[in-house]
């Protein structure tokens, strides 16, 4: 059976290409809103996080009807480190709309996530989006598409994929770059014409794949996936079992049944082949487990997720400052909301370790990891993070390490600069391209090259440059890198930073905090600007006379301090410092505080 007034789409793209905006036009000409409802921009970026750093983090699923023709739409992250999200997801639609920014092209991340809708036999509708921007360069990215299909090994009908220009912030497609549209109707009708409807057995035994997680803290865990065969109603006994075997089937029954209608989950009492559903009560359901009928239990084969490339450890606080500021502060409460991200997020591995007070955590990177510390730390959470290390893999008796394939788009005048600092992180060029004024520079690094290079980045190309990467392949290790040249300054003693103490020391480096700031010693205050690490006495106070002498009393002129991001934080930390993380503050810290016991230690090194 085919069913004719359904689609299901996901929506791909390089982060920052425009499709959740485009989803925001989608919705209000599917008729998802009232004419006179006031919306927000972005209105699927839900999170506070996705709505301050501008992305997209979890993929999301909503509905829009054109033509009596329910449309499901998956708006997806388009960011590397969530590509997990994107893997998954790709299960429930039967085509994608790929987005390319009419000026940047084809990017890293849109060669992944292609590849992966490749795999899959999707159809595809390639959107050329932002046709409004100064600098669109439409026929050249076509070109370009076209060539990243070939290079992809795409079928010939995929390479027959239809092509629109739209601008998602005007709400307009067409079919030429050279007619702006007036409204999305050829989007809806490309979709409509070229996506396949869902076919399948509705009268069959049930198969529903789970492909997401909701968790809720009233009904517990909440599964999200599409029927595969048959039809599902609310109480059914069903029987859930899982492809590779890992844990025994077992019986569970549907106690609430929704559809997504727009942006809202609407209840409702069945739901047939082809339809994505949200169900709960069953309550061990994870990612990747089939649900089916009791006479007929034939679980579904699950894409495999590609394996986390970074690792950090969590570990209880133990600084001087410990439990003053965290709601949740004990090695229970951490591990019981680790293990309770690991429910949503199937790109994330938890290990724990020989210690009782710290736990390994692996992710796709940097960005992955530090959205997951900074959740727990807007909840409440009051823990420390050792720095990034990459993880290595044994091949044959010899050391391999994840490779980043990086994009560099930069003012050709910053070219030098860039190369010279790639080739001391142990990149490979593969190719340069001019675009106008500017250069586009493609490598291979080894993904800890990446660690500390994105601040510097910037730095050196005045804010100009862009620079995206994504996983590539695993190779043969490279060597040591060095990659933060700088030591840093640490406070001296315990108290309260003041004035005269933080005058003198910013003649040191450059310093991250300001005076009435309590530390400790052991602590991170600022940036050395040699490569040793230094002891600052930023407690320390004019000593006071009775005399006056022209001139020493004159007001203290203090250098702004350098405010960190928890990204920047990440990237700045040595070997031998933690990332002291709670709900109000950042702080970074050595592990051993005493200051003789670390000098002893850095000379028995020596």
């Amino acid at each position: 059976m085919i069913r004719e007034d359904l689609r299901n789409v996901a929506i791909i793209a390089h982060v920052d290409h425009g499709k959740t905006t485009l989803v925001d036009e989608m919705l209000k000409q599917g008729g998802a809103f009232r004419e006179n409802q006031v919306v927000a921009d972005r209105v699927m970026d839900n999170n506070d996080i996705e709505r301050e750093r501008g992305i997209t983090i979890l993929a999301k699923n909503t509905a829009a009807s054109y033509n009596g023709v329910k449309i499901n739409i998956i708006d997806t992250p388009g960011h590397a480190d969530f590509s997990g999200e994107v893997e998954r997801i790709l299960k429930m639609v039967n085509g994608v709309l790929l987005l390319v920014d009419a000026a940047e092209g084809p990017m890293p991340q849109t060669r992944f996530v292609l590849q992966k809708a490749l795999e899959l036999g999707h159809k595809i509708i390639i959107v050329v989006n932002k046709i409004d921007r100064p600098d669109a360069r439409c026929h050249e990215v076509v070109d370009e598409v076209l060539e990243l299909l070939l290079d992809l090994d795409a079928t010939e009908e995929q390479l027959e994929s239809p092509v629109l220009f739209c601008s998602g912030r005007d709400g307009t497609a067409s079919l030429s770059p050279d007619h702006v549209g007036t409204d999305l109707i050829p989007m809806f009708e490309a979709i409509l014409n070229h996506i396949d409807p869902p076919e399948g057995d509705e009268e069959g035994d049930l198969q529903v794949l789970v492909s997401s997680i909701d968790y809720n803290d009233y009904v517990g865990r909440i599964g999200i996936g599409r029927i595969e065969r048959g039809q599902i109603k609310v109480n059914q006994d069903v029987i859930v079992a899982d492809y590779h075997n890992t844990k025994t089937p077992y019986k569970g029954r549907i106690v609430s049944l929704n559809q997504i209608e727009g942006l809202k989950r609407v209840p409702t009492d069945s739901a047939k082949m082809g339809d994505i559903i949200i169900f709960s009560g069953i309550e061990n359901i994870t990612i990747g487990d089939t649900l089916c009928a009791p006479t007929n239990v034939e679980p579904l084969p699950f894409v495999k997720i590609s394996e986390p490339t970074v690792e950090m450890t969590f570990a209880v606080n133990d600084s001087p400052f410990a439990g003053r500021e965290g709601k949740y502060v004990t090695s229970r409460q951490i591990h019981d909301r680790l293990h309770k991200e690991l429910l949503k997020d199937v790109s994330l591995r938890v290990t724990t370790t020989e210690n009782s007070d710290s736990l390994k955590v692996a992710g796709r990177g940097e960005m992955h990891l530090s959205i997951l510390i900074e959740n727990m730390r807007r909840e409440g959470y009051e823990f420390s993070v050792n720095p990034p290390r990459v993880l290595m893999k044994e091949v044959d008796g010899k050391t391999y390490e994840p490779i980043e394939r990086l994009l560099i788009d930069v003012p050709e005048e910053f070219m030098g600069s860039v190369m010279e600092k790639m080739g001391t992180r142990k990149a490979d060029l593969i190719q340069m391209t001019p675009q106008g004024s500017r250069m586009r520079i493609e490598f291979l690094i080894p993904a800890r090259g990446l660690f500390g290079y994105r601040s510097e980045f910037l730095t050196d190309t005045k804010g100009e440059g862009i620079l995206n990467s994504i996983f590539d392949s695993y190779q043969p290790y490279k060597g040591e890198i060095i990659s933060r040249s700088n030591g840093s300054l640490v406070a001296f003693e315990t108290g309260t930073a003041v004035a005269y103490g933080l005058f003198n020391a910013q003649e040191r480096g450059v310093l991250f905090i300001d005076a009435q700031t309590p530390v400790y010693e052991g602590m991170v205050v600022g940036m050395s600007a040699k490569s040793d690490d230094l002891a600052v006495n930023v407690c320390k106070r004019k000593q006071l006379t009775n005399m006056r002498a022209s001139g020493s009393d004159d007001a203290l002129r203090l250098v702004p301090s350098k405010k960190m991001s928890l990204e920047e934080c990440l990237e700045f930390i040595n070997e031998d410092e933690l990332l002291e993380i709670t709900p109000k503050n950042i702080r970074i810290r050595k592990q051993i505080l005493d200051n003789n016991l670390r000098a002893k230690q850095v000379n028995k090194k020596k």
